[in-house]
């Protein structure tokens, strides 16, 4: 795939992000999370743009949904040979997309709905590490093929483009969901491409990022233990696996998780044992045991999971973040224009500490599954 980005300006206080979720779980058009990245259109330059949004695929909510970029026919044949030998596959078809003229010619762009063809009492792994082996296996392995989004009911959309353009370009406005998080990149250290814009994921867990990973290296040998392997030459992709670590594997409370990937400075640490807190004594277990997961550096953060939305920054908070709420939605972004556009009129505004999460939770997780199914066109098989 095409990489780029050598020529254009770099801004190291770019990349916009928005998101927006229902914790009653009502479905909503992408057109909202479009109009509330092109607020933010400045704050990206083209060279990368996506969103994930959740319970999109009600009709088939039982399936993991692989989306997949091929640089040509061989890579997806090598591809699904692959597949073949892991997974039942239910159906697959070319993802629908809208011709935008500002959206260069891309990757093929495929999606697959899958059930694994495993004995996972004899293989030894649970299903969702059998799925991440998967795709994992895939991204390395295949030349040409990325699976860019592989969880149940939910999908990810992305690439090189202005974030408005591409939701367009993927007909996000056909689309209903309860949760959308969206992203506008504006390169630093890596390159712009298809698969390195945002959001990263794995399984159902998606991030969107603004700022620079400086603990990288770290983190991603630190992954590497556990059996993840990052492929997408950007330093996000590790944060999404940390939180998968973190959340499915580990069982970490979600506050707790946090405070792992940013944690307390030591001396704040050392002040609160002082003081006799019980925190502080949990912060410094979490520094000792995830001091490989712990992120360095500028960033601010949105996860989307099955059930809910999480917004975080770094414990300095060096990039912006801005929370509000109206009746049951809860939206972040980077700021409070990207919000006002889609909900003029809020109950409450508010900029979350430095290391704080903003955490949104569906009340009834029940109700991420609706029986209401979209149809899109281009469906081939």
């Amino acid at each position: 795939m095409v990489l780029e980005g050598r020529i254009h300006r770099r801004n190291i206080s770019g990349c916009g992000l928005a998101g927006m979720m229902s914790e009653e779980g009502r479905l909503m058009s992408g057109e909202g999370i479009i109009r509330a990245m092109e607020i933010l259109h400045d704050r990206s330059n083209g060279l990368g743009g996506g969103f994930a949004a959740y319970g999109i695929y009600p009709h088939k909510k039982d399936y993991y949904a692989l989306h997949i970029m091929y640089d040509d026919i061989r890579a997806k044949e090598e591809t699904d040979m692959l597949l073949d030998e892991r997974f039942d596959i239910d159906s697959e078809e070319v993802i629908p997309t809208r011709k935008i003229d500002s959206i260069p010619r891309g990757p093929l762009l495929w999606r697959y709905f899958v059930k694994p063809k495993a004995d996972f009492e004899d293989c030894g792994l649970c299903e969702e590490d059998y799925v991440i082996d998967a795709v994992m296996t895939v991204n390395s392995v295949v030349a040409g093929a990325f699976i860019f989004s592989s969880g149940k009911n939910m999908g990810a959309f992305k690439a090189v483009g202005y974030p408005e353009d591409v939701g367009r370009f993927y007909r996000l406005d056909e689309y209903e969901g309860y949760t959308w998080i969206g992203h506008g990149r504006f390169p630093t250290n890596t390159p712009g491409w298809w698969g390195g814009a945002h959001p990263f994921t794995i399984l159902d867990w998606a991030i969107v990022h603004n700022g620079e990973i400086s603990s990288y290296g770290i983190n991603k040998r630190y992954l590497e233990m556990f059996g993840y392997k990052c492929t997408m030459l950007t330093d996000t992709e590790v944060v999404a696996y940390l939180f998968d670590l973190m959340l499915r594997r580990h069982k970490l409370p979600l506050e707790m998780a946090c405070k792992a990937l940013a944690a307390p400075f030591w001396t704040d640490i050392d002040r609160m044992r002082e003081k006799g807190e019980s925190k502080g004594d949990v912060y410094r277990a979490l520094r000792m045991v995830y001091g490989g997961g712990l992120l360095n550096g500028p960033f601010a953060i949105i996860l989307g999971h099955a059930n809910g939305m999480v917004g975080l920054s770094d414990r300095v908070k060096l990039r912006p973040l801005t929370a509000a709420r109206k009746d049951d939605m809860l939206y972040i972004a980077s700021e409070e224009a990207a919000i006002r556009e889609v909900s003029p009129e809020l109950d409450i505004v508010w900029n979350p500490k430095a290391g704080e999460p903003v955490v949104g939770e569906l009340k009834n997780p029940a109700k991420k599954d609706s029986n209401k199914a979209i149809e899109l066109e281009g469906t081939v098989a």
